[in-house]
């Protein structure tokens, strides 16, 4: 027997964490994190051990079929490969010849891996590509532009050399980056300490020298108070301030009347408490890292409360440090020139968005649009109409509100396609469904990662596919072909990945021995003395003259936030370590270590109510309703009730998550239209419900 060692890239969740496959004949044996890779130490989560487990499920999508019946209704006719793809492309065809290449729409999950099919959309010529990132971490992305003039992911996170760590709405030991977990507890094990802001007590809290529960909807009051602190009591970087600060006295006029008492009557945090917290962040700069948030999706004003995290790490000078927000390096900062792009191909289309971004929403970043805004031009085709729809590993239905109002829009559609390598419920609601090869089964375009030690890395497809399933290059490759987009026509991956390459100086046997190509030998700090911020004065800019110009203002005065009345609670979820949202409920093993999602609800609460733990409690809203286990417990704030998101499936063909758990997301009627509009994210936690005992 032969056992050989395969580096690819594990597609559990969206971190996609370098790892090793080791096969035996064509089997695999052995899974684990890429030891070449930083931080990664040869570890995996449970999730991508359960890679395996996903390729072996046989209730998974296993070939090609075509809708028979009504949207929704499960008939479904097998067809080949060569009938799905001519019958999507006739469809996708008649799109383009009665409403334009424009009525055509494309949304994703993100991540490295996107450059082939967003060239599909835009070598058709439709401006319309959207993803996820409106129910995740939008409100960051433009409150990191508003500051700085650069995304969220051009600084780094350096947990290995902090000093102090702030997780406030970012739960590291639960929603996994394996590297970082790695790395967050190796600098904890040095005397690195960690703050945890949060209304519950997760597992990253159970870990944490610091944890504030505070009052659910006031993260921010607590954040302004922790600005007051620095700039009243001089506490500030004042040598960074000077040199990289623009509009600091603005800054200290807003925040002289949010001092750390005033945020005790909002949050509940104790005065003296935020205070001692501040003055040992004091000590601790630059090396803080306050972690700006992940999936930031919360409030209607959560923009704000990105933007303050922003400006206290500005203040505490770890902009640019070590141990604190380092700038990211890309492949020219390494003397290579970047991986060519398939999207370069094709011109930019120059038709408006169906989103509005960029035009009708001017401070909204175009790259992946707003999903959310998206759907409500197709039901109301304002601009135009949109009547193609490819939803590409994305799962609308489970990821956004109000679920039913989505299908009664996508009833609009002339067709709806799911290109998916699980079970879920968009798929099962579209005509046709592609299925893509888990992760393990298929090679991917090769990426680059930006950081402070940048790479280029490679998925290769570690067994052949166990079903009749293709790769994301095969599919729309294949699409290409019929809709004469001959310029993505390939038969091989490494027809694919030879064309990447071209000027790099890096060839595909450069990655046979780790898996990535290093493009320097160690990590690589910025001067901290020359840095330059992508804003137009070149500086941290605390007033945004972009939004000021558009009326809205760059500091916004605290509103209180509202409390539920009685016998209701805010409805909050997030993530465990087990689980990514809804496509992992079902995997064999993964279904397995957390079956069902359960509510959190304070002791004090259940009390009144006379809920015991682990009894099943009644959970409506708006005459909806749903049944779930009750956790009852101390460490939640009594005005919330908190439940892990993905849960509540009820499609026939995922006979282990059916009828397991309650669905958060049909618990938020009028959510599709209630937003952040500074940082343009869906607030998915506005919603209050109602539990009750059962008698």
């Amino acid at each position: 027997m032969t056992t050989e060692k395969i580096y690819t890239i594990c597609g559990m969740c969206t971190v996609r964490c370098p790892m090793v496959a080791e096969v035996e004949n064509s089997n695999i044996r052995f899974l684990q994190g890429n030891p070449n890779a930083p931080g990664m130490k040869t570890s995996l989560c449970a999730r991508g051990v359960a890679g395996k487990a996903l390729i072996n499920d046989n209730e998974r999508i296993r070939h090609p079929m075509i809708r028979d019946g009504q949207r929704g209704e499960g008939k479904w006719r097998k067809v080949s490969w060569e009938e799905a793809l001519d019958y999507t492309a006739e469809k996708l065809q008649k799109v383009v010849d009665q409403y334009g290449p424009r009525g055509v729409a494309l949304s994703d999950r993100g991540g490295p891996f996107r450059d082939f099919h967003r060239a599909f959309l835009r070598g058709l010529g439709s401006p319309n590509y959207v993803n996820h990132d409106s129910s995740c971490a939008r409100n960051v992305q433009h409150a990191a532009k508003s500051v700085s003039g650069a995304g969220r992911k051009e600084v780094a996170y350096d947990y290995r050399n902090a000093k102090h760590v702030i997780l406030q709405m970012r739960n590291v030991f639960e929603a996994i980056g394996v590297q970082e977990v790695n790395d967050l507890t190796d600098a904890m094990n040095e005397g690195c300490r960690l703050t945890v802001i949060d209304i519950r007590a997760n597992v990253s809290a159970t870990k944490a020298d610091r944890f504030f529960m505070v009052r659910p909807g006031t993260d921010y009051a607590f954040n302004l108070a922790v600005i007051n602190e620095l700039l009243t009591k001089d506490l500030h970087n004042k040598d960074f301030a000077r040199k990289y600060i623009q509009d600091l006295e603005a800054l200290k006029s807003f925040a002289k009347d949010y001092t750390p008492e005033w945020a005790e009557t909002e949050t509940g945090v104790p005065a003296a408490q935020i205070r001692s917290f501040v003055h040992q962040l004091a000590k601790d700069a630059p090396a803080v890292l306050w972690h700006p948030g992940w999936m930031m999706a919360r409030y209607d004003t959560t923009f704000y409360l990105c933007r303050s995290i922003y400006i206290i790490n500005a203040l505490l000078g770890s902009y640019g440090a070590k141990g604190g927000l380092p700038f990211v390096n890309k492949p020219k900062d390494a003397g290579y020139s970047g991986l060519k792009k398939f999207m370069d191909l094709f011109e930019k289309p120059k038709e408006k968005r169906a989103d509005g971004v960029g035009w009708r929403y001017t401070h909204f970043d175009e790259g992946p649009g707003m999903a959310h805004l998206l759907y409500e031009a197709m039901e109301t085709a304002d601009p135009y109409p949109v009547k193609g729809y490819i939803a590409f590993r994305h799962d609308p239905l489970m990821a956004y509100p109000e679920p039913d109002r989505l299908r009664q829009i996508f009833d609009n559609l002339d067709l709806l396609v799911s290109v998916t390598f699980t079970w879920c419920d968009t798929a099962w609601y579209a005509d046709v469904v592609l299925p893509l090869s888990p992760y393990l089964e298929r090679d991917s375009v090769l990426a680059a990662k930006n950081a402070l030690q940048p790479y280029f890395f490679m998925r290769r497809r570690a067994v052949e596919p166990r079903f009749d399933t293709k790769a994301c290059w095969e599919i729309f490759s294949g699409l290409a072909q019929r809709l004469g987009i001959n310029e993505l026509v390939y038969d091989k991956i490494e027809d694919v990945w030879n064309y990447q390459l071209q000027g790099t100086g890096v060839s595909i046997e450069d990655f046979n021995d780790t898996g990535m190509v290093k493009l320097t030998e160690g990590p690589i700090y910025k001067d901290r003395d020359n840095l330059k911020f992508g804003t137009k004065s070149g500086k941290f800019e605390i007033i945004s003259q972009k939004l000021e110009d558009l009326g809205i203002p760059s500091l916004k005065p605290y509103e209180s936030a509202d409390s539920p009345p009685e016998g209701y609670f805010r409805l909050t979820f997030g993530r465990c370590a087990q689980h990514t949202q809804g496509h992992t409920v079902n995997n064999p093993v993964l279904g397995e270590l957390v079956p069902e999602n359960v509510l959190w609800i304070h002791t004090d609460a259940a009390e009144k109510l006379h809920i015991e733990n682990n009894e099943t409690v009644n959970v409506s809203k708006n005459g909806y309703s749903e049944q779930i286990k009750a956790k009852v417990t101390d460490f939640i704030h009594p005005e919330a009730v908190f439940v892990l998101h993905g849960f509540g499936h009820k499609l026939p063909v995922e006979s282990r998550a059916y009828g397991k758990g309650l669905a958060d997301n049909k618990f938020m009627p009028g959510a599709l239209k209630k937003w952040d509009p500074v940082g343009g994210a869906v607030a998915l936690q506005e919603n209050f419900v109602k539990v009750t005992k059962i008698k």
